[in-house]
């Protein structure tokens, strides 16, 4: 952006800041303004327009600054718009494209607006490839595809960032461009971040684009608006893109408080009343397209486990399904604390193979039955052996499906494992076993190279369920592998 007097001599008009509130400030003149366009005042700040009266208007300022009445204000023509190119990964950046780590590069000329309209029903394709985000609860229970919106949503510090980050991980893994919008956080939590980036050799493929609490509210509010233009510019080179929204109830809040510093007219719980258009148009901007996908992980952190609050509500009606964090099973020490009964995927089935549809409903059937049986029992009914039997089965599935927060799960070990489960390999071990054992099937599958192949050959030349199990059956050699000396 050029300077204050090259835009006053170049479009000849000239606005005063009449009043300041916050990040609002009414400017009189400027007659030609337009909605939207990027202000710039003569102290160096620049706003950007955000609603028009008869001799003034309002700007929204990017930056917490000391202006005062009376100071110049000169119109650009431009909009806001950022500078793309290859040479973003690696790097974070503020939502106006400013590197904040990694080195000052001479980036592609390439531009393009921060908002723009959602690309049209021709540009899209049906969602058909899956999206492995490594966790199993997620994988096996709740499918996900490439080109999905999924809303991640629990209260704080229940586990949502270390999903998140799991979620990054193996998306990383899977040739991914992988953004990261961290919106009003913390100093510290973005640090946490990098620092989880750089540990786990990802960073080349991941644009962290985040906004500090202590920036200024209209900066923040245009945080996931840059992370998704960024997704468009990689998609359009034909790469499949993961961009994380982190988190967008914060993002609600800062625009409540832009749109009631402008007065507008409040709605319920003093959100304005467009809230629901501006962020269903940010999301509508992810999907799956011609040239490449945008697999789109919004977050909204709860309130005591509330989900009908106006923001949740709005996001999982905006979302092609959502995924909860459980603040009851979090005190139970389920880890991670997915409530899978009250978590719902719209699209992601349908991107499954055969066996993976049939594993998943025997599993979600089975996890159902499994609940029943409990509230059952607290009758104090008399349980025939089948319904013990099944019990125990269940106690050893939810052990294979805890996991540690650095632990990314391969698909097809995953599936093996637990088609393991009902081919009966699991039936003598006891449950101390199971995850000993688990544990031991993903070490051999990432470091034996035998084992690997062995296991994915295994997956692919098995149809359904039951090709898979007497496969498995059938297969000493692979049982002792696996359970060893348990079942002896």
């Amino acid at each position: 952006m050029k300077s204050f007097e090259y835009y006053l001599e170049t479009i000849s008009e000239i606005g005063f800041v009449e009043k300041l509130e916050g990040s609002i400030v009414t400017v009189k003149g400027l007659p030609n303004a337009k909605p939207s366009e990027v202000v710039l005042f003569e102290t160096g700040e620049a706003g950007q327009v955000i609603s028009l009266g008869e001799d003034s208007l309002e700007v929204m300022l990017f930056t917490y600054s000391y202006l005062s009445t009376g100071v110049k204000v000169a119109r650009t023509d431009q909009y806001l718009e950022i500078a793309l190119g290859p040479n973003l990964l690696g790097k974070t950046i503020n939502p106006l494209g400013h590197i904040l780590t990694g080195k000052l590069e001479v980036f592609n000329q390439d531009t393009r607006p921060i908002d723009t309209i959602p690309a049209p029903i021709s540009d899209r394709q049906s969602i058909d490839k899956s999206f492995f985000t490594g966790v199993s609860w997620v994988d096996l229970v709740i499918p996900l595809g490439k080109g999905q919106r999924q809303l991640v949503i629990g209260d704080r510090k229940i586990g949502k960032t270390q999903f998140l980050f799991q979620a990054l991980q193996s998306g990383a893994r899977q040739g991914m461009v992988c953004i990261y919008a961290v919106i009003g956080k913390r100093s510290v939590d973005i640090k946490d971040a990098q620092d989880f980036l750089e540990s786990n050799n990802i960073t080349s493929q991941v644009i962290v684009v985040s906004s500090s609490a202590s920036d200024a509210p209209g900066l923040i509010y245009l945080t996931p608006f840059t992370a998704m233009t960024i997704a468009e510019y990689f998609r359009d080179q034909g790469r499949d893109v993961l961009i994380i929204l982190d988190d967008m109830i914060a993002h609600a809040k800062y625009y409540r408080e832009i749109s009631l510093l402008a007065r507008r007219f409040p709605g319920r719980s003093s959100y304005p009343g467009d809230i629901f258009y501006v962020q269903a148009r940010l999301l509508e901007r992810a999907g799956n397209f011609k040239t490449g996908s945008i697999t789109c992980l919004p977050v909204a952190e709860l309130t005591m486990g509330d989900l009908t609050g106006y923001i949740p509500t709005n996001l999982m009606a905006i979302t092609d399904g959502h995924i909860l964090f459980d603040h009851d099973y979090y005190n139970q020490g389920r880890r991670p604390a997915i409530n899978p009964f009250l978590s719902v995927t719209r699209v992601g089935r349908q991107t499954q193979s055969i066996l993976m549809q049939e594993l998943n409903n025997k599993l979600t059937s089975f996890l159902v039955q499994l609940s029943k049986i409990r509230q059952f029992m607290h009758f104090g009914a008399e349980l025939s052996e089948i319904t013990r039997n099944n019990l125990i089965l269940g106690d050893k599935i939810e052990k294979f499906l805890e996991q540690l927060t650095s632990e990314i799960r391969p698909i097809n070990i995953n599936l093996f494992l637990l088609a393991s489960f009902w081919a009966g390999i699991w039936k003598t071990a006891p449950i101390t076993s199971i995850q000993p054992s688990t544990q031991k099937a993903f070490m051999l599958y990432e470091k034996d190279t035998e084992f690997t192949q062995k296991i994915d050959n295994l997956i692919s030349t098995s149809q359904n369920l039951d090709t898979l199990t007497t496969a498995i059956k059938t297969d000493p050699e692979l049982i002792n592998s696996l359970v060893g000396e348990v079942n002896a």
